[in-house]
């Protein structure tokens, strides 16, 4: 790593003696990240993770560049290659990610820093985060709004056929690689790409009256294809397992292709198994057992009844946030949960980081339940604002539900519906194009990051502003 506070130089005397100012927002997020010392303490005990001597090698980005430019890059909501672009072109830049005149690294290493850092991590992050808040007086957690949201992976839309297609591509391509390394070592197969290709084009483009009559045999051809790559595959990893080429580089390769195959050939399986039960043997797979992308296998289904887009494809995002725009608490779900399994918790949590429940609750129609009402009473919170989803409501609910104490909580909790619009248009949370479900959390937890600290520097501002003025 590189040292944490290196010398100044003459070049950024001259820029500092030119009175040359950071945007306030970032001049005061800037601050607040130096001055809490345990945040960034966290980040350098995990990027030294794993490292045997992390004071001694090639020299990295610091625990504060580190976290000041993922923060930036969340802001601005750029890719790596804008972010060190961007940071190296402009002086304002480099000193909010405290590079000043030294040299700004490539993207890559950008990438490489941030993929160091968990979702453990960055939750540790934001706890600490609202606890600076709390103790700074921006935040009172008297007020609570919750509501769950699906950031989406980056897939195409699933059918059998194009997961077949897919399965047979990628693996014929590695292999391809593989034997290019090892040309006597990995045994002979067939390239099927192309005839799979076409299989799957065919059952894309068939009508209603030729699914009935060609559906089921094209599919049979489709599998036995498959089947017959997923054994080639098999094979080729099983002959490479002692290959190490001419050079340790070769070796490297060698192994790398190995694990992506066989890591691979587990989920293909699924999807052969799922489209033989489902098309072939006429049975019905269960959502929580299918498998929508080999790419992504850890999507989920998710349906919330939303009129322009029924079907989602990635994770169903809870969040909690006060009445200051602080998300307070944010979890990646698995699967499709329901939302009104969510609400004990959820206090449960606030009174864990605020001492007390909060006197405002407000939530949309989708955590409603008899036990949740029940559970918010005897947890003592004030106000209690959750419309009864269906059913006749008795003359006592609709009287609680025309009051103003009421009305004045689903007024509140609209306000969730902007934070989570911030967060996909202004933050990237709409879309993860990382891979895995760990760059999912990452991304999530790094747009909350970036959505918190933006609010408690705009609090800090607006705090100095109305200040009165001195007798």
């Amino acid at each position: 790593m590189r040292d944490s506070d290196p010398q100044i130089t003459f070049a950024d005397l001259e820029f500092l003696s030119q009175g040359i100012q950071l945007d306030p927002v970032l001049e005061q997020i800037l601050r607040f990240v130096v001055q809490n010392a345990a945040l960034v303490e966290t980040v350098r005990k995990q990027l030294d993770h794993g490292l045997k001597k992390p004071q001694t090698g090639r020299s990295g980005l610091t625990a504060e560049q580190a976290i000041l430019s993922l923060i930036l890059m969340r802001i601005k909501d750029w890719d790596y290659r804008e972010l060190a672009e961007r940071i190296a072109d402009g002086y304002t830049l480099r000193r909010f990610t405290q590079f000043y005149s030294q040299p700004v690294p490539k993207h890559d290493a950008f990438n490489r820093t941030h993929n160091r850092l968990t979702p453990e991590t960055l939750k540790l992050i934001n706890e600490t985060v609202v606890q600076a808040a709390v103790l700074a007086g921006v935040e009172d957690g008297e007020t609570l709004r919750i509501d769950t949201t699906v950031t989406e992976t980056d897939v195409h839309w699933p059918t059998d056929g194009t997961l077949l297609w897919d399965t047979v591509r990628v693996l014929t391509r590695w292999m391809k690689r593989l034997r290019k390394i090892v040309p006597h070592e990995v045994p002979r197969f067939s390239d099927h790409t192309r005839v799979a290709r076409r299989r799957m084009l065919k059952l894309q483009r068939m009508t209603p009256a030729e699914r009935e009559r060609h559906q089921v045999s094209t599919y049979k051809q489709l599998l036995a294809i498959t089947e017959d790559v997923l054994a080639d595959a098999r094979a080729a990893v099983e002959a490479t397992q002692k290959s190490c080429g001419q050079n340790p580089k070769d070796g490297l390769a060698i192994e790398a292709l190995r694990k992506q195959i066989a890591d691979l050939c587990p989920v293909a399986d699924r999807v052969v198994h799922q489209t033989r039960r489902r098309v072939i043997e006429g049975g019905q797979v269960p959502a929580n057992e299918k498998i929508y992308s080999i790419f992504e296998p850890h999507t989920a289904l998710i349906k919330r009844g939303k009129v322009g887009k029924p079907i989602e494809f990635g994770h169903k995002i809870f969040l909690a946030e006060s009445a200051q725009g602080l998300i307070t608490q944010y979890l990646v779900l698995d699967g499709n949960p329901s939302d009104e399994d969510h609400v004990k918790d959820c206090l449960q949590r606030h009174k864990d980081t605020f001492g007390s429940v909060p006197k405002m609750f407000a939530t949309d129609r989708g955590f409603h339940s008899q036990d949740n009402q029940k559970t918010c009473q005897d947890a003592g919170v004030a106000d209690v604002s959750i419309p009864q989803r269906g059913g006749k409501k008795t003359p006592e609910r609709e009287a609680l539900e025309k009051c103003a104490t009421f009305k004045k909580g689903q007024r509140f909790r609209a306000g969730i519906e902007g934070r989570i619009s911030v967060l996909f248009r202004g933050r990237g949370m709409k879309r993860c194009m990382a891979a895995g479900k760990d760059g999912l959390e990452l991304l999530v937890g790094a747009a909350v990051l970036a959505n918190n600290l933006m609010r408690i520097a705009t609090l800090l501002i607006n705090k100095k502003k109305a200040r009165p003025k001195a007798a």
